[in-house]
C-alpha cells in the first residue's frame, strides 16, 4: 500500500493498523530547535482517544505517545521524529463473524478489491484509528509553529451534529472545552446530548460537521496554482476518515450570493489591509489574506451500527451483517481534534515553503 505521507517539507507518514501492536508517524522536515516533549503532545492526543464518556466508542486506549528519535535535550535536531502510540485494548475476536463478508459503508470491498487482502479486524489502515497517528504528528506541528509563528491559534468545534445546528447567536468559545461534543453552545450541548443518547441506545449513529479556525495566520502562504493554501487544507481534511464533504469560508453557500455580497471590501487599518467580512475564509487566489483561515467538513454517520443489513461475502454470496464491536454513535465528536491537527500540519507546511521561498513577503502596502 503506497501513499500514506502528506506534506511538501513537513512530511508526516504514518503507519500501524487498528488491531496491530500500534501506530504511529514519522515525521521528516521538522526544524531544529523546536522545544517539544511526550506531554505537549499528550494534551491534544487526550482529546481524541476513546472511552472518555457514553458518546464515543468504548474502546479503552490509552494513546500515550512515545517520542523514539529526533530530540535532544527537550529540543528537536531537525532529523526525523518518531513517534509510536501502543495498542492495548484491542478485542479482534469481535470482527471475527464478518472476516468473509463486506460492511456496507465501509472500506471492506473496495480494500479487497484493490489489494486482494482483507484485514477485518477493525478495519486494519482504513480504521480512523489511524487518525491518532495524525493527532500527535499534529502536536509536534503546533509546536513548530509556536516556535516560528507564535500568534497561530487553531480551534475546532461542531456545528452540526445530524439534522441540529449550532445558534451562531449563542457562539461562545468559552464552551467548546466544557462539553462532550466540543460545540460553542451550551444549549445546543444539553439539547444533543438527549438526541444522541437515544441514537446510541437504538445501536444508530448520525453525521456531523466541524469547523476548524485559524486565526494569526500571516499574509502570503500558498501559491496561486497548484500549491493553493485551501487545496491542501481541503485534501487534507477529506483524507480523514469518514469525510464527505469541505468547504472554504463560505463554500457551497457562496453560489447562493451574488458578487456584492461575497466580495469581502478592503480597508486600510493602522496595521495594514482590513476586510468587511471573511466569505473567502482567508484565502484568496490560492494565499492567505491575514484573516482567519475557516475550514469546514461533514462526517457521515458512523457505519458499524446494530440495524441488519443487506452485503455480500468474498464469494458472492449475498448475506446479511450486523456490525458488532465499540463504535462511535456520531464519529465527529473525535474528529475535532484530528481537523486541528491537519489545520496545523498543512500551515506549518507552507510556512516553511514560504519562508524558503520568499522569506518575507515582498508587497508591502501603505
Amino acid at each position: 500500500m503506497s501513499i500514506n505521507s502528506f506534506g511538501r517539507l513537513f512530511r508526516v507518514t504514518t503507519w500501524g493498523e487498528s488491531h496491530g501492536p500500534g501506530l504511529g508517524a514519522t515525521v521528516d522536515g521538522c526544524p531544529p530547535g523546536v522545544a517539544i516533549d511526550e506531554a505537549q503532545i499528550q494534551q491534544w492526543l487526550d482529546k481524541r482517544k476513546p472511552g472518555q464518556n457514553k458518546y464515543t466508542t468504548q474502546r479503552r486506549e490509552a494513546d500515550e505517545v512515545k517520542i523514539l528519535s529526533g530530540t535532544f535535550e527537550g529540543v528537536t535536531t531537525g532529523t526525523p521524529v518518531q513517534l509510536m502510540i501502543e495498542n492495548t485494548d484491542q478485542r479482534s475476536k469481535d470482527y471475527g463473524d464478518i472476516k468473509d463478508k463486506f460492511r456496507p459503508g465501509h472500506a471492506d470491498i473496495t480494500y479487497y478489491q484493490k489489494y486482494g487482502v482483507r484485514d477485518y479486524r477493525g478495519g486494519g489502515r482504513s480504521s480512523a484509528r489511524e487518525t491518532a497517528s495524525r493527532v500527535a504528528a499534529g502536536g509536534l506541528a503546533r509546536a513548530a509553529l509556536n516556535t516560528l509563528a507564535p500568534g497561530i491559534e487553531i480551534k475546532g468545534y461542531m456545528t452540526r451534529m445530524g439534522a441540529h445546528e449550532i445558534d451562531r447567536d449563542r457562539f461562545d468559545a468559552a464552551e467548546i472545552d466544557q462539553n462532550p461534543f466540543w460545540v460553542p453552545d451550551a444549549q445546543a450541548a444539553e439539547d444533543w446530548a438527549a438526541y444522541l443518547d437515544g441514537l446510541r441506545k437504538s445501536g444508530s449513529s448520525v453525521g456531523a460537521v466541524i469547523e476548524v479556525v485559524a486565526s494569526g495566520v500571516p499574509a502570503g502562504l500558498g501559491a496561486p496554482v497548484y500549491g493553493k493554501l485551501d487545496t491542501d487544507l481541503a485534501a487534507a481534511m477529506m483524507s480523514i476518515n469518514a469525510v464527505k464533504g469541505v468547504e472554504i469560508g463560505e463554500g457551497m453557500s457562496a453560489a447562493m450570493l451574488t458578487g456584492e455580497l461575497n466580495a469581502d471590501e478592503i480597508f486600510m487599518g493602522a496595521d495594514g489591509p482590513e476586510y468587511s467580512s471573511n466569505h473567502a475564509g482567508g484565502i484568496l487566489g490560492g494565499i492567505s489574506t491575514g484573516q482567519d483561515v475557516v475550514v469546514r467538513f461533514a462526517v457521515k454517520p458512523t457505519s458499524s451500527i446494530l440495524t441488519t443489513r443487506r452485503t455480500i461475502t468474498k464469494s458472492g454470496e449475498e448475506t446479511e451483517i450486523i456490525t458488532k464491536g465499540r463504535h462511535d454513535p456520531c464519529v465527529g465528536i473525535r474528529a475535532v481534534p484530528v481537523g486541528e491537527a491537519m489545520m496545523a500540519c498543512v500551515l506549518l507546511d507552507h510556512l516553511l515553503l514560504h519562508r524558503g521561498q520568499i522569506g518575507e513577503n515582498q508587497g508591502h502596502i501603505g
